[in-house]
């Protein structure tokens, strides 16, 4: 008779985190850090196990994402932040007397088609001018999907949005939006003659990224890969927005 193999249990979290190795890389005119960690959790199985099975995907009503998103289980929120806090606290020179509060927490995938896509989602975007919010991006599913690229407004100059010159950046923004409104909508995807990629960070599965949310950003969706609402075959993300107060 053979014996049957203990059943692994799953952690709580979903993940289990044994050892980081993050890699710190400055971008752009102004050396703004991204943090990337590559191998970050031992194993994905449980947690895109959960997301293909337990999640429940709407759309996002709340931002131009063009996708559905389904909020991730605390517990790996948790787990996932208390392996990167006092990296950010170091390497973004946030205040100690500041707090971190945890803003959003979900699983995102794109299914938006081109020409169903407004103004506002053909263009790069940052998420917020406050210095000290960031960005959690975890890249989960494997296969080949697009990269995540920091942009440079040509006519400002500008690769960071901030309280000080967001006024002057919507003003210049305007012309983009005046030039394309009749076009085609589309993805962007490459520079043009209102935005230049200065820096990609690559889709790899199991890539945990760190950026601050003012940096003028865009994922450079692949219309054959990452257009899919499949949580076992899409650009799955788990994406976590936190800041500082």
């Amino acid at each position: 008779m053979t014996q049957s193999q203990p059943q692994t249990a799953i952690p709580d979290a979903l993940i289990s985190i044994s050892y980081i190795k993050p890699q710190v890389i400055y971008v752009g005119n102004e050396k703004t850090p991204v943090i990337v960690i590559d191998d970050f959790a031992d194993d994905l199985t449980h947690l895109v196990d959960y997301a293909c099975h337990k999640a429940h995907y709407e759309p996002d009503e709340g931002s131009y994402y063009p996708g559905v998103r389904s909020l991730l289980p605390r517990l790996y929120v948790i787990e996932v932040i208390n392996h990167i806090f006092q990296l950010i606290y170091d390497v973004y020179n946030v205040p100690h007397q500041l707090q971190l509060k945890p803003q959003m927490w979900v699983f995102s995938l794109i299914n938006q088609q081109p020409e169903s896509l407004m103004p506002l989602q053909r263009l790069p975007h940052f998420d917020t001018p406050d210095p000290y919010h960031f960005a959690i991006l975890h890249y989960l599913n494997n296969g080949t999907h697009g990269n995540t690229a920091f942009f440079r407004h040509k006519s400002t100059g500008l690769e960071r949005i901030d309280e000080s010159n967001m006024a002057h950046y919507f003003e210049a923004a305007t012309s983009f939006l005046q030039e394309h409104q009749k076009d085609t909508p589309q993805y962007f995807t490459d520079s043009d003659n209102h935005y230049d990629i200065f820096h990609e960070i690559e889709y790899r599965p199991n890539r945990l990224v760190i950026y601050p949310g003012s940096l003028l950003h865009s994922t450079l969706v692949s219309l054959e890969n990452d257009i899919d609402d499949n949580p076992s075959t899409g650009r799955l993300t788990a994406n976590i927005f936190i800041n500082f107060k």
